[in-house]
């Protein structure tokens, strides 16, 4: 099964957490493992903890580690302009944005573990019914799709596009959380959710387009496998997120017909 990782990577910077499949296995095991049973264990005759400071310093960290993110790839794309928009190819070794397409990617990675603490507080605070499958699936699948987009893509390329619109919607989601936070009003107004949800339904289909746009490209070089990840992915998310929306935000509003 794993023998397709004794091909070397895709590039040989090899970073913590980034050097083989186990980290990033390892990490979703455990989290899954804390998060579904040792950790409602452990606060099975615990009161929920209070961590309203502990949160407000963790999304301010989160608003502003994604925001740092999106301003770079931002700079990249639209100032350097090392790419081409239609078929975003992963930059050769001696490019000299090469460093660049490496650390942002890799602080992507980094993000996407980080936000696995979203379910971490969840637990610790006993708020059980957030901690739906879909969000399960979704930092799941995240962590070792990035990982794996690494491995075998390299750092940047194709998956740039996916990368510069998830910290862009993350930077606003974590915005709310935080304004949330400090005014009572927002956080019982549910249209501010609803907004979120269809700003990430968007950010998938809009990134589900381009690859379809990069695919259609007569002399694009972008690997078929790395399109194909995209949409595979994407496909998923839209699909989770739009049965999310409709249980969440349509059919409770429908009048139960006696």
């Amino acid at each position: 099964m794993f023998e397709v990782f004794n091909r070397p990577p895709a590039d040989p910077l090899q970073l913590p957490l980034a050097v083989g499949p186990w980290p990033a296995i390892l990490i979703v095991a455990a989290y899954l493992l804390f998060v579904l049973k040792v950790g409602r264990q452990f606060m099975e005759h615990r009161q929920p903890y209070d961590l309203n400071k502990v949160l407000k310093v963790y999304n301010l960290i989160q608003i502003v580690y994604n925001g740092t993110i999106f301003v770079f790839i931002s700079y990249v794309l639209l100032v350097l302009k090392p790419y081409k928009l239609s078929c975003i190819m992963v930059l050769p070794i001696d490019h000299p944005v090469k460093p660049l397409e490496q650390a942002l990617s890799y602080a992507y990675y980094l993000n996407k573990i980080l936000d696995l603490m979203d379910t971490v507080f969840m637990v610790l605070r006993k708020n059980y019914r957030q901690i739906t499958m879909l969000h399960l699936l979704h930092h799941s699948i995240m962590v070792v799709a990035v990982y794996a987009g690494i491995r075998f893509s390299g750092y940047g390329g194709h998956f740039t596009i996916m990368g510069i619109f998830n910290v862009f919607v993350h930077a606003v989601m974590y915005s709310y959380y935080y304004i949330s936070s400090q005014k009572r009003a927002v956080s019982q107004n549910p249209t501010w959710k609803q907004y979120i949800t269809i700003l990430q339904m968007i950010q998938f289909f809009t990134v589900m387009l381009h690859s379809v746009y990069t695919l259609m490209q007569p002399n694009c070089d972008v690997p078929l496998i790395a399109i194909a990840a995209v949409l595979a992915m994407g496909s998923l998310m839209v699909v989770m997120f739009t049965n999310f929306y409709i249980h969440t935000y349509i059919l409770p509003k429908k009048p139960k017909q006696k």
